[in-house]
């Protein structure tokens, strides 16, 4: 059996241990609430402070809106004249033949394996880790050749030769 001194040091170190144990717990709860936020709320466009209404820079997350082309970029007043899309094509699905008229347009590939068909019948190679180019008054098609997802970015801005060269 426990002695009256024995008692008292014992109800003494609990409420000090639990305390400890409250605090500590404490920090794991908001540690774990912080994390959460971070984790599960959706990335927004970060944008610094537009000043006259021009465009500035930004983060745009790349995440497929389960269509087939996500806007990227829309143009003015988010850029200057450019606009872009993320585009995630299925196997043997194609964007459709479309021509870049007056624009420049770059295609960025992450991911699958197809091929850009021109007017002509000529054919080039989309492949990950490449980059293609299709300049002003060129009608293409883009299709999925492989068995996994196509997945790009492409950009296309007005095209203007530079005078002063």
């Amino acid at each position: 059996m426990k002695g009256a001194a024995e008692i008292g040091q014992s109800n003494r170190k609990f409420p000090a241990e639990r305390r400890d144990l409250a605090m500590k717990t404490s920090r794991w709860r908001i540690l774990f609430i912080a994390l959460a936020v971070l984790l599960f709320t959706p990335v927004a466009t970060y944008t610094a402070k537009a000043e006259n209404g021009t465009p500035q820079a930004k983060v745009i997350p790349l995440r497929s809106s389960g269509e087939q082309v996500t806007p990227v970029i829309s143009g003015p007043p988010e850029s200057v004249s450019m606009k872009s899309g993320y585009v995630v094509l299925p196997p043997g699905k194609s964007v459709g033949k479309h021509s870049t008229e007056q624009h420049e347009e770059l295609l960025v590939v992450f991911e699958g394996d197809g091929e850009m068909t021109f007017k002509d019948g000529s054919k080039l190679p989309v492949k990950a880790n490449t980059a293609l180019y299709c300049p002003p008054q060129t009608e293409h098609n883009v299709t999925n050749t492989g068995r996994g997802d196509l997945r790009y970015v492409y950009v296309v801005a007005n095209a203007r030769q530079d005078q002063s060269r």
